[in-house]
């Protein structure tokens, strides 16, 4: 597995994936989540919302900025310490869920990583955020 320890970080670094949300996707979620609210499960049900059809879970997009901090930026071993999300859009099925994680800040005292995070859906924003995380540091030489 590849990430980066906080020594090898810099303001501006960032990282993203594209996801494509399906029916099936939304389907998995909901059954790990245990969020079976009907907007993102039931046809009928979600017409008469105002979002006229089914949604993804906000959490969904969640999962997809964690995916990124864990995975790539900074990558294994990274700790959460927070996050805030703002749901801006609705993720609708067949999207492609564009997300961008970017290093903000670095206080090397703590080690911690302030990230940005934002998902995009056709280059308009649905979620935007703010991570605070503890990256993997190199060990001491010695």
């Amino acid at each position: 597995m590849q990430g980066r320890f906080f020594e090898d970080l810099s303001v501006g670094d960032s990282a993203g994936i594209t996801r494509i949300v399906t029916a099936a996707v939304i389907e998995a979620f909901a059954e790990v989540s245990t969020d079976s609210n009907p907007v993102h499960l039931d046809a009928a049900f979600a017409e008469g919302t105002i979002f006229k059809g089914r949604i993804a879970h906000g959490m969904l997009s969640g999962a997809y900025i964690s995916a990124v901090i864990g995975m790539q930026l900074p990558g294994p071993g990274t700790i959460y310490l927070s996050q805030s999300l703002r749901f801006r859009r609705p993720v609708r099925l067949g999207d492609a869920v564009d997300v961008r994680v970017t290093v903000e800040a670095l206080d090397a005292g703590r080690g911690e990583v302030t990230l940005s995070t934002v998902c995009e859906v056709g280059g308009k924003r649905v979620v935007e955020g703010e991570a605070v995380v503890l990256a993997p540091r190199r060990e001491p030489a010695g």
